[in-house]
């Protein structure tokens, strides 16, 4: 998406919102999907829970701490993904960007 959209955030760096912003913007976009994927396995998970357990020995479909470290684990992994390119958005030269075309 960062790379699709580098025109874009050179120019509105360009116009002068300062880097913090354009971080937040990425890393807000990659957040909402993370946390749409999140819900909707957690969904699918307790909605499937019957046929999960016949796969699972010793734990429960629907343990606590397990979901949890699962959502935990999901939830540092998309944030560390989101936060490198958003970091690099961040940095984009709008000259070079600009020039590029």
């Amino acid at each position: 998406m960062v790379a699709e959209r580098r025109r874009e955030i050179g120019i509105r760096i360009a116009l002068g919102a300062d880097r913090g912003r354009v971080l937040a913007l990425v890393m807000g976009q990659g957040l909402v999907l993370t946390a749409v994927g999140i819900v909707a396995g957690l969904a699918g998970a307790f909605a499937l829970d019957r046929l999960i357990a016949a796969l699972l020995f010793g734990v429960q479909p629907t343990d606590p701490v397990t979901m949890v470290a699962v959502v935990a684990t999901i939830a540092l992994v998309a944030t560390v993904a989101c936060w490198i390119p958003a970091w690099r958005a961040s940095r984009v030269d709008p000259n070079l960007v600009l020039r590029d075309d």
